[in-house]
């Protein structure tokens, strides 16, 4: 592969659509609607948050600018230095692991593992490169649920 220069405004751009369109209406709400100029706040900044997924296994934490990102392979995991904003409908988490792009955004609504009885309180999606995985995450302030999924 030859030298790129990547700009860090597509990344941003991309995931500010990906939060907006999480929102009630796909983005579209009513005019003076407070939810599209208000950032997520469902995360403080000073929470830990965790997420998981699975096929393939995948997970960690991330808490201010400092991500874990585990897999099977890699139980300890590995630091990511990431940049957090705050979208209409979720949040992001943006960085790069191994050279390529890390991106992350986080939207509530239920969510659940397809493995296990819990519900989840947060959707992850995690784009690696070209690659996306889909997964669930909670914090300490919104945990997960033991309760039965239904």
């Amino acid at each position: 592969q030859g030298s790129m220069i990547r700009s860090p405004i597509p990344r941003a751009l991309v995931l500010v659509l990906l939060l907006s369109a999480c929102g009630p209406g796909g983005g579209a709400g009513m005019p003076g609607d407070s939810s599209e100029v208000q950032p997520f706040s469902g995360i403080s900044g000073d929470e830990t948050l965790y997420f998981s997924g699975t096929e393939p296994f995948w997970g960690g934490q991330a808490s201010g600018d400092i991500l874990t990102y585990t897999t099977p392979e890699n139980p300890d995991g590995e630091q990511i230095v990431v940049k957090q904003f705050g979208g209409r409908g979720g949040m992001g988490l943006s960085g790069v692991r191994e050279g390529e792009a890390f991106d992350m955004t986080i939207t509530p609504g239920v969510c659940s593992d397809g493995m296990s009885d819990r519900e989840y309180p947060f959707s992850v999606t995690l784009k690696l490169a070209d690659e996306v995985r889909l997964g669930c995450a909670w914090s300490d302030a919104e945990p997960v649920s033991e309760e039965a999924v239904p």
